[in-house]
Order: structure tokens, then C-alpha cells, then sequence
């Protein structure tokens, strides 16, 4: 839990996310949480349409179960919800919702506001609201496209107008470092301690028999299907484990529905990121069986750091990002490999103390801790620039 107050706390640091506030975290809860240490911070929830805005107003209460000294959720008012088919509407309640929360920030005794920007639908922030740096962060292709695509051109104003750019994914930063010299490479990290730390067997884990192949993470369009039916297939005594949310992919039905048929393979649902944690030390193997194309070569997934803190042998897909840690990983691609890689993973030897000890390290070399203090130091360095130039 981060208990200490923000270092800087007359720097605000407003971030301008996809959705609200919630258990599930994706890397911009972990970044800005951590900012937090640094910083006073405003995790701006995107709003709700106006057909939800009633729900809303019924169940409106604290934001953030555990409060953390310096993160501040900003919840724009029911009654001052997104329309969508209104465009002008919504563009000046966009521009309420910045400014109050801004404001929010300056009540906080915040003189000098740095504008954190996490997509590219975000661009019209940037001309909407008061700011002294703006930062874009990029830890996904966000044209979620199986196929290449050239850069969005929103997405190229917000690059080349930031003041600071950091990018996730070796793939993307060669795609798009270039277009703005101030661009920091971070990649996706771990808690550490959360993942590394002995942790209870999960009662809906304790009833599934060993060996355990299993994944965590959103269920999604991006996991090579026929690649798990095969191998489920070819290895009834192994037993394949699902724990995440399905994504709302309408192509994953009968992918789904064809392999909850088979004895061996688990679904267990969504769960909170901390509940979680405990399921990857009690898998056997851990896999990111995802399909190679045009989308998975840019990503740099969550979970991998998350699977080594563990120290349990890691099985993962032939994508960009993974292929760099493959001293401590096992690569493969088509049935045959995926076989030999995690019989191999099954092996004792993949267990041993040094190849335990070798994956941790690495996860901890990219604990969020770490990652954050290099974006926060690169924000007062851009800040102290700015106020050169002055």
C-alpha cells in the first residue's frame, strides 16, 4: 500500500483515462497510482452516457476503497453525462469535466498542472483545459487492428505535440518514437511484492488437478483459440486454466462454447487484480498463447512480468516484446512447439532453484516502483526545461 505524501505536491498531474475507476487495472492505474508518490493526481473517470446517469446518481459514494495520499478520482456529476449523438454537447461537457477537474488539482495547492493523456480520442484535451506539460502515454496499438495500419492522425498531433512521450512495446516505439525526440521507452512492469509473495490457492483453483497450464488476463480475440483446442485436445491429462473477464469479441462465442466442452479446460471468471495475484504461483506452466499478426506484434502484455515474479516456468507466443526475454522464457509458435515447450516446462529442471531465481530477478528489475520514478523523473526534468526557457 503507498502511504507516503506526494514529494511534489505543488505539481498536479491530470490524467485523462478510458474508463473509470474500478478494482480491474490495467498499466495507467498502476502509472498513476505511483505518480502519486511524486505528485497530486486526478484520475478523471471518462463520465456516463445520459441513459445511465439515473444508476448513477443512486450510487454515487467514494471512488477509491483505499485511499492513497494523493490520488484524487474525479467522477463528473450525473447530471452532467456524455450524449454521443450530440457532439457539440458533449464537447462542452468534455471541457466542464476537465476544467473541474483541474480545479481540483488547484484546491489541492497545485500550481503547476501537467496534462497526462492515455488515447488518442483524448487529442481535443490538450486545446480544452489549462496546462503547463502535456505527457502522451502509449501502451497499446489503439487501432486494435489485426493487420498493420499506418498511425492514426489524431494520434500523430498528440505525438509530436506532447512534451513527453513514453512508449510500452519495443515494436511501437520503432513504429512511433521517431516523431517526437522527447520519447521514453517504458515498458509494461510487475508489483513485485504482490506477485512474488506466497499467496493462498484460490478455492474455484483447489478442485482443478495438476498439471496446471494456465493463463490470466482478459479473454480475448487475440488468443490463438485453435492453438488451445489443439492442444487440449492432444493432452487430456493436462488441464487448461482461464482466469479473467471476456472481452465483448461477438467471434469468441463459439470458440468459447466449443472448448468448455472439454473436461480440461477451466474458465474461472473475471477477477480483481489483487485476488489475481494468487493464481499464477499455483499454475504449473504459464502461457500467453496469443495469435502473431499485425496487432500482437505491438504489445508488450501485462502478465508477462506478472508470470516470472511467480518464478513458474513461462511458455508465450513467437510476438516482438517476448521474443527479448527468451533467456528466460520459452518461445513457440504451432501446435508441435507448443507441446515440446511445455512438456519442457513440466520438466523438473524448469524448476530448478537458479531458473527460479533468474526469472525473478528480471521481474524485478520491471517493478511498477521503478518504472514510474524513471516517468516521474522525466516529467520534472521536461518541467525544469520548460521553466529554463521562460
Amino acid at each position: 500500500m503507498i502511504s507516503a505524501s506526494p514529494r511534489h505536491p505543488e505539481i498536479g498531474v491530470l490524467g485523462v483515462v478510458p474508463e473509470a475507476w474500478g478494482p480491474m487495472w490495467q498499466p495507467r492505474h498502476q502509472v498513476m497510482t505511483r505518480l502519486a508518490q511524486t505528485f497530486q493526481v486526478v484520475w478523471l473517470d471518462p463520465g456516463v452516457h445520459w441513459r445511465e446517469a439515473g444508476k448513477a446518481l443512486m450510487a454515487r459514494g467514494p471512488r477509491v476503497a483505499e485511499p492513497i495520499p494523493g490520488f484524487h478520482v474525479y467522477t463528473p456529476e450525473p447530471w452532467l453525462p456524455r450524449f454521443l449523438s450530440f457532439r457539440a454537447l458533449d464537447r462542452l461537457l468534455e471541457r466542464t469535466h476537465l476544467a473541474r477537474a483541474r480545479a481540483e488539482l488547484v484546491r489541492r495547492g497545485c500550481k503547476t498542472i501537467v496534462l497526462y493523456v492515455w488515447r488518442p480520442e483524448f487529442e481535443p484535451a490538450v486545446d480544452n483545459v489549462r496546462h503547463d506539460l502535456l505527457c502522451y502515454h502509449v501502451d497499446d496499438e489503439y487501432n486494435f487492428s489485426d493487420v498493420d495500419l499506418p498511425t492514426d492522425p489524431r494520434e500523430v498531433r498528440l505525438l509530436t505535440r506532447a512534451d513527453q512521450v513514453f512508449i510500452h512495446s519495443p515494436a511501437l516505439l520503432e513504429k512511433k518514437g521517431h516523431l517526437n525526440p522527447h520519447t521514453r521507452s517504458v515498458p509494461n512492469g510487475v508489483d513485485f511484492a504482490l506477485f512474488a509473495a506466497p499467496l493462498a490457492e484460490p478455492d474455484d483453483l483447489a478442485g482443478v488437478p495438476h498439471p496446471r497450464i494456465g493463463y490470466i488476463g482478459y479473454i480475448k480475440r487475440h488468443l490463438d483459440w485453435e492453438l488451445i483446442d489443439a492442444l487440449a485436445a492432444q493432452h487430456p491429462a493436462w488441464q487448461f486454466v482461464f482466469v479473467g473477464a471476456t472481452s465483448p469479441h461477438r467471434e469468441l462465442a463459439a470458440n468459447l462454447a466449443r472448448l468448455d466442452q472439454r473436461d480440461n479446460v477451466h474458465f474461472l471468471g473475471a477477477k480483481s487484480t489483487i485476488a489475481m495475484a494468487h493464481y499464477p504461483q499455483h499454475f504449473d506452466v504459464c502461457v500467453m498463447p496469443y495469435v502473431a499478426n499485425g496487432y500482437t506484434k505491438y504489445i508488450y502484455p501485462l502478465k508477462l512480468h506478472e508470470y516470472l515474479a511467480t518464478g513458474r516456468p513461462v511458455v508465450g507466443a513467437r510476438i516482438r516484446s517476448l521474443e527479448d526475454f527468451s533467456d528466460v522464457i520459452a518461445i513457440a509458435s504451432g501446435p508441435a512447439e507448443w507441446s515440446t515447450a511445455i512438456e519442457a516446462a513440466l520438466s523438473s529442471d524448469a524448476g530448478s532453484p537458479e531458473r527460479v531465481a533468474a526469472r525473478r530477478t528480471v521481474a524485478e528489475k520491471h517493478d511498477w516502483g521503478l518504472l514510474v520514478d524513471q516517468i516521474a523523473g522525466a516529467i520534472l526534468e521536461r518541467l525544469t526545461s520548460a521553466r529554463s526557457r521562460r
